[in-house]
């Protein structure tokens, strides 16, 4: 059984076919505290273009060979500690402590642990969560070891000679009947799923004869990972916009709700997902960034890497660069989208106020009457209060509320005032001191050319 049938339980016929056409030396794994909890598959290269499967020893090649050691690690709750007990339980022996803490810890590294060139790319996160990416390896003369946290897509070697994307599609007619010749019938879902890969298949891997081989292409798998975790979230984004285009306010009144929740309820109103989603994606990408040139630098004073895998490393950490600039401009789209939505969250507020300010034009002079003549009190016009010691009540509640009014207006315009007087007094002091200067420099020219006529006056 090679590395490409890392796949969860449900696809044994694929894995029996695929065993059943690599050589095998022996598959005897130890046997361990945890059994089924990682998956660990091992190889041997004759440097030649073959590879066959081994036991699971731990033992570097020699000569021209050398051995692929790979384990992956469950992708669910669990911790940090958990995951270095299941490493200790499948490396050691021959592994020291330091070069488990130095595989399975958080964070970028890059540098020699016990004389064998270590370096990692685990991000922070919940092991559950796909946008958790964690991949280490150890690399001597003679063998790797990687460590990855569920599966990695094309990391492995598929023995079957022909590829998917080798063959001549065809689509399903209405019917269901397929058109004549040997194409393959491609239906939608495939089709989707191949436009979020930007990569070919296991079965187009090429062998890799030698350890620098075996690194650029682990190192090229991850990118290719990222790569297509940036692809879905793109292609997510483009059906969130088109449906905005498309929608109406209900649509958009949905997405307001969704962004104060904190779980997207269908595919049309993830825009705040999204953009969780893609402030995780750059902290992974800058780790890349971090640890694959001290790699490559690494790398180039080993005798047994060759100078062509130098160049393809500096291709990968070009294409990580040019994904970061990718993740940059799909946060720039999704923060037109949210600035869209306010936008128009704004103008749906302002219209609902200009309503209440057109209700409060009718009503407000209608509770005004009701509220001057309903008063209880004397002297109220166009009523029977005849009495002559309570008819001065009404003028005399007239006038406090007129000065009352009047009050309230200087305390609005106040400001206004005294802004208009300070502006006043300090044009009015600028102007004075421009009269001021300017008769001192009259005076000061006409006194130098007083003295420079021999003492006549010379304007």
């Amino acid at each position: 059984m090679d590395l490409a049938q890392i796949q969860p339980a449900g696809n044994r016929e694929m894995e029996e076919m695929d065993s059943s056409t690599v050589p095998i030396l022996e598959n005897n794994f130890k046997k361990t505290h945890f059994p089924g909890m990682v998956r660990q598959k091992s190889y041997i290269f004759d440097g030649h273009g073959n590879y066959y499967n081994k036991e699971w020893d731990l033992i570097e090649g020699n000569g021209k060979q050398f051995c692929w050691y790979h384990v992956e690690l469950p992708k669910g709750k669990q911790k940090l500690s958990q995951s270095a007990q299941h490493l200790i339980d499948v490396l050691c022996p021959p592994l020291k402590l330091q070069d488990i803490l130095s595989l399975v810890s958080n964070g970028p590294f890059c540098g020699h642990v016990d004389g064998a060139l270590v370096f990692r790319v685990n991000s922070p996160g919940p092991p559950s969560s796909n946008l958790t990416f964690r991949l280490a390896a150890r690399v001597t003369e003679n063998s790797v070891i990687t460590v990855s946290l569920g599966r990695v897509p094309r990391l492995g070697f598929s023995p079957v000679g022909r590829s998917l994307l080798s063959e001549i599609p065809s689509i399903e007619t209405p019917r269901g009947e397929r058109q004549q010749g040997s194409s393959i019938v491609i239906r939608e879902h495939v089709l989707e799923f191949l436009l979020t890969m930007n990569h070919s298949e296991e079965a187009d891997n090429p062998v890799p004869k030698s350890v620098s081989n075996l690194v650029v292409h682990v190192i090229d798998t991850h990118v290719d990972h990222l790569q297509d975790v940036v692809t879905q979230l793109e292609m997510e984004l483009d059906s969130v916009e088109l449906e905005l285009d498309q929608g109406g306010f209900a649509l958009k009144k949905e997405m307001l709700d969704d962004r104060r929740s904190t779980i997207p309820k269908n595919a049309s109103q993830f825009a705040t997902a999204i953009v969780n989603r893609l402030n995780e994606v750059p902290c992974v990408i800058a780790h890349g960034e971090q640890v694959f040139p001290r790699v490559k630098e690494k790398c180039s004073s080993k005798d047994w890497f060759a100078s062509e895998d130098i160049n393809s490393l500096e291709e990968l950490i070009g294409r990580l660069r040019r994904l970061k600039e990718n993740v940059g401009f799909l946060a720039n789209r999704v923060t037109a989208i949210q600035a869209g939505l306010d936008s128009w969250q704004s103008e749906q507020i302002n219209r609902k106020l200009y309503y209440l300010s057109f209700l409060s034009i009718i009503f407000l002079p209608l509770s005004t009457i009701t509220g001057v003549f309903g008063m209880n009190l004397g002297g109220v016009p166009w009523t029977v209060q005849k009495d002559p010691a309570l008819k001065d009540g009404f003028r005399n509640v007239m006038v406090l509320c007129l000065a009352m009014l009047i009050l309230v207006l200087l305390c609005f315009i106040f400001p206004a005032l005294y802004s208009r007087l300070s502006a006043w007094r300090q044009r009015r002091s600028l102007r004075r001191n421009w009269s001021y200067n300017r008769r001192s420099f009259l005076r000061r020219s006409v006194g130098i050319q007083e003295s420079g006529s021999g003492g006549y006056l010379k304007i």
